[in-house]
């Protein structure tokens, strides 16, 4: 199957048969090395056939930063993504690497999807930007992660008056238990600092369930990162 570039550069983050989801972060230094090593992996990637391996989605975020990307990518399960890694990634990562060299891989983590929120507004927006929220616990318990996710959703709908820049929230929980991860969409950036910066009229108002979520046990610390869809990429006919 030949590779296409998807509508968008975006993935469709419910779309079923999804059995786990790999997140990882490269950082490639400057605004000219991303723009690069975008360039660089969609040439290696749409030179060769699609993955017959159970790939459904491979999707590149440009970091806000200037210096990583973000790489999210859906899988019909990890045997399909280790057989993936067996016989068919050397190749494709070392063309990117020969044509940027130097790039550092942050680490990779398995998800399994959970649950979306809307976050108010017309969801059929198409977001400007994606804001990653990171999670980590002190001990692999997956049902934790799930209990925190669900303590965020009563949170959100104790919002008063949600700021309208917010799209939706998508929840993944980490297959080793030990993290939660949320690809959250907003219209832009913009919208979501403004939300940061005023609480109570976007994200963690000073209600009783974000001081839940605020003060959960176990949680040891994660981050808050903000991303433009770059390039989305999926199988063709």
């Amino acid at each position: 199957m030949t590779v296409t570039v998807q509508p968008d550069a975006r993935p469709d983050l419910t779309r079923p048969g999804v059995g786990v989801v790999k997140a990882s972060t490269w950082d490639v230094g400057t605004p000219e090395r991303q723009r690069a090593t975008i360039d660089a992996i969609a040439t290696a990637w749409r030179s060769r056939d699609w993955p017959d391996t159970g790939l459904l989605s491979y999707t590149v975020h440009r970091g806000e930063d200037g210096r990583t990307l973000l790489h999210y990518s859906q899988w019909t399960g990890e045997d399909a993504y280790q057989e993936f890694v067996r016989t068919l990634r050397d190749d494709r990562n070392a063309e990117i690497d020969a044509a940027v060299p130097g790039i550092e891989r942050l680490g990779l983590h398995s998800y399994e999807f959970y649950r979306s929120a809307s976050l108010g507004g017309d969801d059929r927006r198409v977001p400007g930007c994606v804001v990653i929220v990171d999670v980590e616990f002190d001990g692999p318990d997956a049902e934790r992660g799930r209990d925190w996710v669900d303590t965020v959703f009563v949170a959100l709908d104790s919002e008063p008056h949600p700021h309208p820049g917010g799209i939706a929230g998508h929840f993944h929980i980490g297959t080793d238990g030990t993290r939660v991860l949320n690809y959250a969409e907003w219209e832009s950036a913009d919208a979501h600092r403004e939300a940061l910066g005023a609480p109570g009229a976007g994200i963690g108002s000073p209600t009783g369930p974000w001081e839940k979520v605020r003060t959960y046990p176990g949680v040891t610390g994660g981050g808050v990162n903000r991303y433009v869809p770059a390039l989305s990429l999926g199988a063709g006919t």
